[in-house]
């Protein structure tokens, strides 16, 4: 049986993070989040940057991901077509012209969406969009434009402990990710910083697990999904410019971009 169950390297299970608001508590998280290996994706809304409290230059973000958060934080779910398309595209248009790269994901202002901001978000070239729904478990979502994360931090470090509990090195299942959201200022507001490192140190340096940003987790699933198997299940192709790994009955499998693999 064919699963594609397996991360980058061949790993079992991811960890991700989301923060929103760009405002200057970013930098100590970040901070903490380089110490152990942590890789996050930081939603923006491009009219705050420089202003009172929040971050001035896009630089901190060095190594994660920066993403879409609306230019003004408004909820999508009470604006007028129009207006979705503006708090959208405008904002990815600033940020991209900020960070000199593409951005493509979103985190959901307050968490308000509708069917028609999903497909004003496919319109403005957005491929994911987070919730604030949380499911306390470790699933892929179903639809990437509503993505809803495992916790919020305030959750993190009960739910971290579960989510290392369930790494067995000879168990082969479908894949898990341990995604947390929040913002960085709550830390400062509740005076609880060690907690968010309690989290990262029991999460971080673990060869077993994948650290990565939002797109990054993205990417590599859209690559593993474009994976072309004979009905026969014996040969692959991977049309995609990305290494892939999956299994069968059990046993891991590499292929690199371009190639044809023939399963014993």
């Amino acid at each position: 049986m064919i699963r594609l169950d397996l991360f980058k390297g061949g790993r079992k299970q991811a960890a991700t993070f989301s923060y929103d608001d760009g405002t200057l508590h970013d930098e100590r998280l970040i901070e903490i989040f380089n110490r152990y290996g942590i890789k996050a994706t930081f939603n923006l809304n491009s009219a705050r940057i420089g202003t009172e409290g929040c971050v001035k230059e896009l630089s901190l973000y060095e190594g994660h991901e920066i993403a879409c958060h609306g230019v003004e934080h408004a909820s999508l779910g009470v604006l007028p077509v129009q207006n979705i398309y503006h708090e959208i595209f405008a904002d990815r248009l600033a940020l991209e012209g900020l960070a000199k790269r593409p951005v493509r994901g979103l985190a959901y202002a307050n968490g308000s969406y509708t069917a028609e901001a999903i497909e004003a978000l496919k319109a403005s070239g957005i491929v994911y969009a987070r919730t604030t729904v949380r499911t306390e478990r470790f699933e892929l979502p179903e639809n990437f434009l509503c993505w809803h994360p495992t916790c919020h931090h305030k959750d993190a470090p009960r739910l971290a402990e579960r989510f290392m509990e369930k790494i067995v090195p000879t168990d082969y299942y479908k894949g898990k990710v341990f995604y947390v959201y929040g913002h960085s200022y709550e830390f400062a507001n509740d005076n609880n910083w060690d907690m968010i490192e309690s989290v990262c140190k029991t999460i971080g340096g673990d060869d077993r697990i994948w650290y990565a940003t939002n797109i990054e987790i993205y990417e590599y699933m859209e690559a593993a999904r474009r994976l072309v198997f004979t009905a026969d299940n014996k040969i692959v192709y991977n049309p995609s410019a990305m290494t892939v790994w999956f299994s069968s009955d059990n046993r891991p499998y590499e292929i690199g971009s371009g190639e044809t693999l023939f399963i014993d």
